[in-house]
């Protein structure tokens, strides 16, 4: 047995109250989890606490919550690894981000997460005539969706997401994750439907701005970011789909000028992400508007010295034989004729391909 020191977060919205920090000293063996912990604290000292849980074994997702400022189960969190993550031996809990808290360490996952889920149309679409025993699935197919199937929907992903923390119309990373489990199924009938739909919504699948926080957050393994960025080369590659949002020519611009220069050049950028991805891109009238609204920014960024003529009319190159080096990177991801998705959460290490 050993002293664990818990600092909770508690808040009773309905109290008219503030949320405030309460601490209770607890005694377990050092492997059981901080939901022991908490649950041990709410026994002895303060019936009121407020947690959600169910299976304490790391499958129903129901005890999410932040431990030492990060996303975690707190039946998969051990008190001891808990305790050495921590900044001063005090094992911090707090509810989940990106939510609205019901009470303590609950939040209200119906007004976020699961409004999300239902945006994306959980459930497959059946190609028609529907046959009349089974569907035969290659086996590639399905260990390329398992990945996103293997999520619990605890939300953690969700709590830690910094684009939603900016933009709280964004779909999220459960729900995108979730979306591409049907686009990569080819026993929907809807891919391009629903493609379109993720694509063209400014909140979808090109508002993720690749911060990998979701990837860190996910106890499952589920990577949502790599399954957005599945979406993305599906609408894009695959179907080519033009989106409203010129995230698909955005992407493409991005490809082109790293080819080509070795660096980005961010005064083409935005010309090529809105007229097209040619040098004359910024005599296009779509591309001139969006220069001109964005003149302001160009001017604090000239002020700050962040950008400056000389580089807007000469940019930076890397040597040619780096540039060479980068050219056969492409030829190498580009040469084959067939697309090879990688499935870590079934095939193991990058190492192994």
């Amino acid at each position: 047995m050993a002293e664990f020191t818990l600092r909770l977060r508690r808040y009773d919205p309905e109290s008219g109250e503030g949320p405030f920090w309460e601490e209770h000293t607890i005694d377990l063996e050092p492997h059981r989890s901080v939901l022991e912990g908490i649950l041990q604290a709410k026994d002895r000292f303060d019936g009121s606490i407020g947690i959600r849980c169910s299976c304490r074994a790391a499958i129903c997702g129901s005890c999410g919550v932040k431990i030492n400022g990060q996303p975690d189960l707190a039946c998969h969190t051990h008190l001891e690894r808990a305790k050495r993550r921590s900044k001063d031996g005090i094992i911090e809990v707090e509810p989940m981000g990106n939510m609205p808290v019901i009470k303590d360490l609950i939040v209200d996952m119906e007004a976020v997460h699961w409004k999300k889920i239902r945006r994306v149309t959980p459930w497959l679409i059946a190609k028609q005539p529907v046959p009349e025993r089974e569907y035969i699935v290659p086996r590639e197919t399905m260990v390329d969706v398992t990945q996103s199937m293997a999520c619990i929907q605890c939300g953690a992903c969700v709590s830690d997401c910094l684009s939603m923390e900016v933009d709280p119309e964004f779909i999220g990373p459960a729900a995108l994750a979730k979306a591409y489990r049907f686009v990569g199924d080819p026993r929907d009938a809807q891919h391009r439907e629903r493609l379109e739909d993720l694509a063209e919504d400014p909140h979808g699948i090109y508002d993720c701005t690749h911060c990998f926080q979701c990837i860190s957050a996910c106890p499952k393994g589920v990577a949502p970011m790599n399954q957005i960025m599945r979406l993305r080369r599906r609408a894009g590659n695959d179907f080519h789909i033009e989106d409203r949002n010129n995230g698909e020519r955005h992407e493409r611009a991005f490809v082109s000028l790293i080819k080509r220069n070795g660096l980005l050049d961010e005064a083409e950028l935005l010309p090529r992400s809105y007229g097209g991805d040619s040098a004359l891109a910024k005599f296009k009238p779509s591309a001139a508007a969006e220069l001109a609204s964005s003149l302001p920014v160009i001017a604090r960024a000239l002020l700050r010295r962040k950008l400056t003529p000389a580089a807007v009319l000469k940019p930076h190159k890397l040597p040619r034989a780096d540039r060479d080096q980068i050219k056969r990177i492409y030829d190498e991801v580009d040469g084959p004729d067939e697309r090879v998705e990688f499935n870590i959460y079934i095939s193991g290490k990058d190492e192994d391909r």
